[in-house]
């Protein structure tokens, strides 16, 4: 296996070029009848490799298979992470928890290929098909309390928004708390776990997952997604960044941030990309909704509605939902 994650990571490092067997088997100091062992396992994985009896291997340019290798090629140097790739896993979120409370440190990244359990906010199944998202969860160690975890939530949201700008010309929006929306369209949904120290009363270690909708998959959303969910590269529309890319510029976006999560400007940010201020939203907690005005958002990242009498409310994530009216 060991071998298989170097020469993939020789090829993305030359991807679009071809690199010979023998530099391949130097280079990973394995043979060339090895070398054509890990090409063929890789291969099977999906990854599109050409072969030429006189240059070698290559990696096509146009490849978009998710790996570590891939998101570690793409990534600036100086960010150093840990990333743990799946083709396929029930939850990167649940991986993650996992590894927080066996000690993985900050810089942590689960990345999947596909999920089977894929989990939003409230319990919500979070559609999760192969080829066409972005599935990961990173392991944060904020030194905050508890009461300020939403910053996360809107540093992570945020961090999206200015991705999916700098990689494309689509402006995004966020609904609050946690999705991420392009033309009344969703693209990405955001969940954030803490884990807390029992007698501290501290954060230990934050979990925040993102999937994304990169593309549209080929078979199209489930028709129960039809005109909900949407992708940053729309159907018919050339994919002009792989999802390695989008991956790293997520990632080095996410850290940037959460460098300086207690700065109230990531929260300015957050409010001007607000789908939801200025607009009448249906709040939804258990079996009970009303109607409400979204005023603001404050700097702790709860959303301040106004009721119909006139009072003004303050709502946490919890176990409240909005609808835009």
């Amino acid at each position: 296996m060991a071998s298989r994650q170097q020469v993939l990571s020789l090829l993305e490092q030359h991807k679009g070029s071809f690199v010979s067997g023998e530099e391949i088997a130097r280079h990973v100091q394995i043979t060339r009848a090895a070398v054509w062992r890990a090409i063929s396992d890789l291969r099977s994985d999906g990854y599109e490799i050409e072969a030429s009896t006189r240059v070698g291997y290559r990696l096509a340019q146009h490849s978009d298979k998710i790996s570590a290798e891939g998101i570690q090629m793409a990534l600036d140097p100086s960010l150093v992470l840990d990333i743990h790739y799946f083709d396929e896993i029930d939850s990167t979120n649940r991986e993650a928890k996992r590894l927080a409370m066996d000690g993985a440190p900050q810089g942590t990244v689960v990345v999947a290929g596909r999920q089977s359990g894929g989990r939003g906010r409230l319990g919500r199944s979070f559609y999760s098909p192969e080829s066409s998202g972005i599935y990961m969860s990173i392991i944060l160690k904020p030194d905050m309390d508890s009461s300020l975890a939403l910053r996360i939530t809107s540093a992570a949201a945020v961090a999206v928004c200015r991705t999916i700008e700098q990689l494309s010309d689509r402006k995004a929006k966020i609904k609050w708390v946690n999705d991420i929306y392009l033309d009344d369209l969703k693209v990405c949904g955001i969940l954030t776990e803490g884990i807390s120290g029992f007698e501290s009363g501290k954060i230990e270690s934050v979990i925040v997952g993102i999937g994304l909708n990169h593309s549209v998959p080929e078979e199209g959303f489930p028709s129960d997604l039809a005109g909900i969910a949407g992708a940053v590269f729309p159907a018919g529309a050339p994919v002009e960044v792989p999802r390695n890319r989008m991956a790293a510029v997520m990632l080095e976006n996410l850290f940037n941030l959460f460098s300086h999560v207690q700065d109230v400007a990531i929260m300015n940010e957050y409010r001007d990309r607000s789908l939801v201020l200025g607009r009448q939203v249906k709040v939804i907690q258990g079996d009970s909704s009303y109607e409400a005005d979204a005023v603001t958002i404050a700097n702790d990242g709860s959303l301040v509605v106004r009721l119909s009498d006139g009072r003004q409310q303050i709502l946490s994530s919890g176990e409240i939902s909005i609808r835009l009216r």
